[in-house]
């Protein structure tokens, strides 16, 4: 049965469901990513025309073209790092159609959010004939390694910011206080309890069912491509590698600060502290689903920035909101004719590859 019929001969409650899917996953991080633009403007201190004024006249590109060729780099070392994992599997693409696959990660989130993983690991999936849960599994690790590498440079960046950190997790009646009054709260973890005993229940109750049986195909396959990284060899490359991906993302965050004189100099006087607390939030940002991180990024930025700038004349939330829309610009661009190049050279290789079917 074609795509068509089956659209046809969807029941009324299955193209309900499938529209507030969609509508989950693309419209509310497009609300989102709108919505914290909107409020990033409703200030009377901020005022387009002079942020443009900022950026024609302060931004030295040259440091910025430096970002963008660090940025790029990191995407290398990531595809370079996830063969190793597939390799292991012993599913073997080349290091081209990895590298399209994570060029092609950033520009599809840009659009579609989250749906980019999917993408890459559909695409080499296809390509090289192998499971889909498996390459996805491998997918899971790699993110699992990045989201643990933030974590580790989150409690690092107390080291250098501690005390800005302390201080501003102090005011409002305590917010550090609150934070782990919610984490300590019984409450929450008597749910979590019972939501892990009642899952365990179930597979044990009905292990024949074909939603439990479907569940558990499925986690085989994320747990083969996960567990790789403990059996694989090449450990050390792999760690390595992960060392050279958030190096390039820090030293492209450094050049960016660079790149405009107030920034610069909040790095001058306040070193690591300042580079470190503006990477770690602004890391954290892309967490929240919204569309290539705007909206987030800017926040997190302007909140690292606001720590540092009391003792800078100039730097304002106006200052740092110019240099965060610019980064921000420079990055789309970027994703955006990644997008081109990635999607043009996959259409041309299966033009190559079929020629009878043109």
């Amino acid at each position: 049965m074609s795509s068509s019929d089956e659209n046809q001969d969807m029941s009324p409650v299955a193209a309900k469901r499938r529209f507030w899917s969609y509508l989950l996953k693309y419209g509310v991080p497009l609300v989102i990513s709108v919505g914290l633009c909107w409020l990033l403007f409703q200030n009377d201190d901020i005022n387009p025309a002079r942020m443009w004024g900022i950026i024609r006249e302060e931004c030295d590109f040259r440091w910025m073209l430096l970002n963008i060729a660090l940025g790029l780099a990191a995407q290398v070392f990531r595809a370079a790092r996830w063969q190793i994992q597939l390799r292991a599997l012993s599913i073997r693409p080349s290091f081209g159609e990895l590298l399209l696959s994570i060029f092609g990660t950033y520009s599809v989130n840009l659009v579609f959010p989250r749906l980019g993983e999917v993408w890459r690991t559909g695409y080499i999936a296809s390509r090289e004939k192998a499971p889909f849960t498996t390459v996805f599994g491998s997918m899971v690790a790699d993110r699992l390694a990045d989201t643990l590498t933030v974590f580790l440079l989150l409690l690092l960046t107390f080291i250098p910011a501690g005390a800005q950190l302390r201080a501003y997790f102090g005011q409002d009646g305590g917010l550090m206080v609150k934070l782990l009054d919610i984490l300590s709260s019984p409450v929450l973890w008597g749910a979590v309890a019972a939501t892990g005993v009642m899952s365990v229940w179930l597979f044990i109750r009905f292990p024949e069912h074909k939603i439990i049986v479907k569940i558990k195909q499925i986690l085989r396959g994320l747990w083969e491509g996960f567990a790789v990284v403990v059996r694989m060899r090449g450990k050390g490359l792999w760690l390595l590698y992960t060392a050279l991906i958030w190096g390039s993302y820090i030293m492209a965050l450094y050049c960016a600060l660079r790149s405009f004189p107030l920034m610069a100099e909040m790095l001058s006087r306040h070193g690591l502290a300042a580079l470190a607390v503006c990477f770690v939030f602004t890391s954290i940002s892309m967490g929240v689903p919204s569309n290539g991180g705007i909206g987030p990024y800017q926040w997190a930025m302007i909140f690292g920035v606001a720590l540092f700038s009391a003792d800078i004349p100039g730097l304002t939330r106006e200052y740092a909101l110019s240099f965060a829309n610019m980064l921000v610009g420079v990055q789309t661009l970027v994703l955006i004719v990644q997008g081109l190049l990635t999607f043009g050279c996959i259409a041309l290789a299966k033009r190559r590859n079929h020629p009878a079917e043109n």
